[in-house]
């Protein structure tokens, strides 16, 4: 009697479940298929437009365990597990995180519109947040610099991407500003000529755009010469040191006296 009993127990308790199972084993299977599919149909579209790599990276793992999430909520649905309690248990603590992780979810969030619009791209040399460097490292929360000494830059993501940025790479040339003074007692025409050929023999200095040298001021005790020349952006500052030094021999050669002190000026902004 106790044997049937169970038997009968068993029977019913297949009856009643054993659908649900076999429903439940039958959603895990067809939407695991689904979500294979629709990952592969994504990854497609974002290769074809050229998106990021650890961008589309991120977004399908995003995108992967969302679909997931659904999917388990399905297979307790069918199961007869009440999901409308559980959802917003979900929802409460992702409210909670996300309270807490406030600034980080901000940094993310700064990461996916810099994947996403490329305002710079790794080996860019940019300038933002005070700081300047080369792009080393595009991460989720933060961008990785490496600085002109040679040190490591990190800037928060939400940060950089609400903030200026200065993108001295992407045109693929840069001008480099100098400020020169001669005496008063200085031929104008002889000293203009003296640093364009300063600028014209020098191997970096490109020929287009054409180089120029302009009186800027009449200072105190000098007239002041801008000195203009262009260069790839990784000649940069060896123009500008070369630029530097042999204007001031030729000058020197030319007799063209440089009234001291004499400071050369950086103009950043140029």
């Amino acid at each position: 009697m106790e044997v049937s009993k169970y038997l009968e127990i068993a029977e019913s308790f297949i009856v009643e479940y054993g659908i649900k199972v076999i429903g439940a084993i039958a959603i895990w299977i067809i939407g695991s298929w689904i979500i294979k599919r629709v990952n592969r149909g994504i990854a497609k579209v974002m290769t074809k437009q050229n998106y990021d790599e650890s961008l589309q990276k991120f977004l399908l793992n995003l995108i992967g365990w969302g679909l997931k999430i659904l999917l388990f909520l399905a297979i307790l649905s069918q199961l007869g597990v009440e999901t409308t309690s559980f959802a917003a248990i979900l929802a409460a603590a992702g409210l909670a995180v996300g309270m807490a992780l406030q600034g980080s979810l901000g940094n993310f969030a700064g990461g996916v519109l810099i994947m996403i619009f490329k305002p710079f791209k790794i080996g860019d040399l940019i300038e933002a947040q005070g700081e300047i460097g080369v792009v080393k490292e595009i991460e989720i929360f933060t961008t990785k610099l490496t600085g002109l000494s040679n040190k490591e830059i990190i800037i928060p993501n939400g940060a950089l991407s609400n903030g200026n940025i200065i993108n001295y790479t992407t045109e693929g040339t840069r001008r480099v500003d100098l400020v020169f003074g001669v005496s008063y007692d200085a031929d104008i025409k002889q000293s203009k000529e003296v640093m364009i050929n300063v600028l014209t023999s020098h191997p970096k200095v490109l020929k287009d755009p054409t180089p120029a040298v302009t009186v800027l001021e009449l200072a105190d005790s000098s007239v002041n010469f801008a000195v203009r020349p262009w260069c790839k952006t990784e000649d940069y500052w060896d123009v500008y040191f070369d630029i530097t030094e042999n204007t001031k021999l030729a000058l020197d050669k030319a007799g063209i006296e440089i009234p001291y002190p004499h400071q050369v000026e950086i103009q950043k902004k140029g």
